[in-house]
């Protein structure tokens, strides 16, 4: 049955670009693209028949138009959801747009044998609450890399607490990172500092290519995430522990609920 109706309704549309005789659709959960994690959604809509297309094969690259020069970020690949005309992916934004430097999407897509592109700009936004959840760093292996939290909904309780790393290959290419470890040591600054129990540091779930571990809040407020990055051998790669000397690393989200 051809979809005319649109299985996206309840999500946010961000963006459309029409070309080619489509309407392509990126949805997110979020009212705004911003920076860091951005779980999507697309659609390509045939703007003759008003119909949805399935099966499409589509590949995305974002690059940030800076002054001085470019550069993309990290991504997904674009897979097929069970809607068959829903396509979903991530994008990991370092920094927002603004008004002399902005982001370009990218998109080559395929059907019917035929391959078509589309390339339109795209806002992307500070988080409005302010609070950090991207992490963009070199590290004592002279690195570069891109840490992002993924969206949680913060609960007083034990939570569960999922992340991407990504490694800067070029400008224009980033890889996943395997096999590493992220300590965590979520602490309250406006409340002496506290820390809480049962925590789990994050570790590489081959699977999904995450990095997966428990997160506790003990009550509500103001928690800074501190972090630490250790390679394979154990070996910090950027942050520090939190000591009475020390009261945060320089490696770190914040959460705020």
């Amino acid at each position: 049955m051809p979809v005319t109706e649109n299985p996206l309704e309840a999500y946010n549309l961000t963006s459309s670009f029409e070309a080619n005789g489509h309407m392509l659709e990126l949805y997110s959960e979020k009212e705004v693209l911003t920076t860091g994690y951005n779980e999507l959604y697309l659609q390509i809509k045939d703007l003759s028949t008003g119909e949805y297309i399935p099966n499409a094969t589509i590949t995305w690259n974002p690059v940030m138009h800076m002054t001085e020069m470019s550069h993309s970020c990290p991504k997904s690949e674009i897979s097929v959801t069970e809607e068959k005309t829903v396509y979903k992916g991530f994008i990991v934004f370092q920094m927002a747009s603004n008004t002399d430097e902005y982001w370009e999407l990218n998109l080559e897509y395929s059907f019917g044998g035929t391959t078509y592109t589309i390339s339109e700009t795209i806002e992307v936004n500070a988080p409005a609450d302010g609070k950090k959840t991207v992490n963009v760093f070199m590290g004592a292996d002279d690195t570069r890399y891109v840490l992002a939290m993924m969206p949680l909904a913060p609960e007083v309780a034990i939570n569960n607490l999922s992340a991407v790393l990504f490694k800067m290959e070029s400008m224009m290419s980033f890889s996943i990172v395997e096999d590493y470890t992220i300590t965590i040591d979520p602490r309250m600054p406006g409340m002496g500092n506290h820390s809480s129990p049962n925590n789990e540091d994050l570790t590489y779930d081959a699977a999904t290519g995450n990095y997966t571990g428990k997160l506790s809040f003990t009550m509500t407020g103001y928690w800074k995430i501190n972090l630490m990055l250790l390679n394979t051998n154990d070996e910090i790669l950027k942050g520090e522990s939190v000591t009475e000397e020390n009261e945060s690393s320089s490696l770190y989200f914040e959460i705020e609920f």
